[in-house]
């Protein structure tokens, strides 16, 4: 595989146009290897990017502001979450084999045809590297991991908050690839924000993969979407990921409640896409002055100069709207960097101007909103727009079967007394949600249902076994699970 990465400086038309050229030479030959070879190279590149940790780590720190035992947990995660793909493929259950065999006597009036259907590839996808993770949701992040996993070469976009960590990261994951056999042009990066919209325009790119802000993302979504060829484009995008803490659970665990909501809107500086931005609370409880009198974090360099524009932007809009005010603001105040600040306002002010106050404000700001009454819950949860995750705080005793309705039809993820900071890599795991959340309600970002995302299905009709593929013959010689005449194999 030749090494085609360009400089950090923006790729050049030439090194862009050969890039694409070898993603699509390559779609062939790696979506036919093995379940083993396939496996074996997310394997090697998990390896290769715990051997050179300490290198990587040192330049996220440097582009990143993200502290040590930050980073370090994420390439944790980020190889954890290669080694799980790696596992999902060499099992083969996402190819989701059903087969059903030829039934002359089938009830719907006409004999059944033999039927073999399958899950394969898309073709090459485009990856666009994320800034809040420079790890798990860039270079060799979930997007990279579950597309190669599916069959898929990966063209990435690289984030320009960390350049010379995703040139190294690129290199890692490169050689990886040779070593494992990979076909030239499976992987690659590329550097500019127009190249990424041209790539993402060009026919041979098949699918599109997006974690960051509305308007950035809805901008490519509305370039997939407007191709003479239109292609899935899956954008993980803004949430505001609202908290409702019953009057039950404010009275029994009130203070712990407070703890834990700053701990978790502060966490990474508030730069999570699962921070929660708004908590519920009764206006009798604690709750509100056990906020007012907490002592909140120092304040924290944000990843870069333009979320830090955003962040003062969407703060000064809250502190000055007329139904807001400051309830605690950190005491740090020695860099200019992003101080925690907590506001606070009603249900009523809410329901008068919800566009303004239940918009996302990324960075480590969140607004309080007490209620009156637990029945109006349900009322406010309709006014949200689509969420990441939307949680419920509450008891065993606790009534709240209309709002968790409600929240079930506004989230991907509902919790119960849990924050939504930490997200899982796992197997049932659901990261996206309605609109503006994401832009494919029906996909996940982050578990192993991801690589559904660059799988299409495919059915064989009729067609003789040595010219079916391997698990869908009859001897299923890898043994991959089936479901046969709808039954398990």
């Amino acid at each position: 595989m030749a090494l085609t990465l360009e400089t950090i400086n923006e790729t050049s038309a030439a090194a862009l146009e050969l890039i694409l050229a070898k993603a699509e030479s390559s779609f062939e030959p790696w979506a036919g290897t093995t379940l083993t070879e396939r496996s074996e190279a997310l394997e090697l590149i998990a390896d290769r990017l715990d051997e050179a940790s300490d290198e990587l780590i040192q330049l996220a720190v440097a582009e990143t502001h993200l502290a040590e035992p930050r980073l370090r947990g994420e390439l944790k995660r980020t190889t954890f979450q290669l080694r799980l793909f790696a596992k999902q493929v060499l099992g083969g259950e996402f190819l989701d084999a059903r087969i059903d065999h030829k039934d002359d006597e089938w009830p719907m009036g006409a004999p059944r045809p033999d039927l073999r259907r399958t899950m394969q590839p898309l073709g090459p996808v485009l990856v666009f590297a994320a800034s809040n993770f420079p790890f798990a949701f860039s270079v060799a992040g979930g997007d990279t991991a579950s597309a190669l996993a599916a069959g898929c070469p990966v063209v990435l976009k690289v984030h320009r908050g960390h350049p010379a960590l995703s040139r190294k990261t690129a290199d890692v994951v490169l050689t990886a690839l040779v070593d494992a056999g990979a076909p030239d042009g499976t992987f690659d990066i590329i550097f500019g924000t127009r190249n990424g919209a041209e790539a993402l325009a060009d026919s041979r790119i098949k699918a599109g993969a997006f974690t960051g802000g509305i308007p950035g993302g809805r901008t490519l979504f509305d370039i997939a979407s407007g191709r003479a060829e239109p292609i899935p484009f899956y954008g993980e995008m803004g949430s505001n990921n609202p908290v409702f803490v019953t009057p039950a659970a404010a009275a029994e665990r009130g203070g712990s409640i407070a703890r834990e909501f700053v701990t978790s809107f502060t966490q990474s500086a508030g730069q999570l896409c699962t921070k929660p931005g708004t908590l519920f609370i009764p206006s009798e409880s604690a709750i509100l002055e056990e906020l007012r009198n907490m002592k909140l974090p120092s304040e924290a360099p944000l990843l870069n100069e333009g979320i830090l524009a955003a962040f003062s932007d969407a703060k000064e809009k809250l502190e000055g709207h007329a139904g807001v005010q400051l309830l605690n603001e950190s005491n740090s105040r020695t860099s200019g960097d992003a101080r925690p600040i907590l506001f606070h306002t009603t249900l009523e002010q809410i329901r008068r101007d919800p566009e303004s106050l239940l918009a996302e404000c990324f960075g480590p700001a969140a607004l309080v909103i007490t209620y009156e009454d637990s029945s109006e819950l349900s009322e406010v949860a309709r006014l949200y727009e689509g969420q990441l995750t939307a949680s419920i705080h509450g008891t065993d005793s606790c009534e709240v079967g209309s709002l968790l309705q409600v929240l079930s039809h506004k989230a991907g993820r509902v919790l119960w007394n849990q924050w939504p900071t930490g997200v899982s890599v796992t197997y049932a795991q659901q990261h996206g949600g309605p609109y503006p959340a994401s832009t494919a309600v029906q996909s996940t970002s982050v578990g192993t249902a991801a690589m559904d995302r660059f799988l299409r299905p495919l059915a064989f009709q009729g067609f003789p076994e040595h010219l079916l593929p391997t698990h869908l013959r009859e001897s299923n010689p890898l043994g991959i699970p089936r479901q046969v005449n709808g039954e398990g194999d």
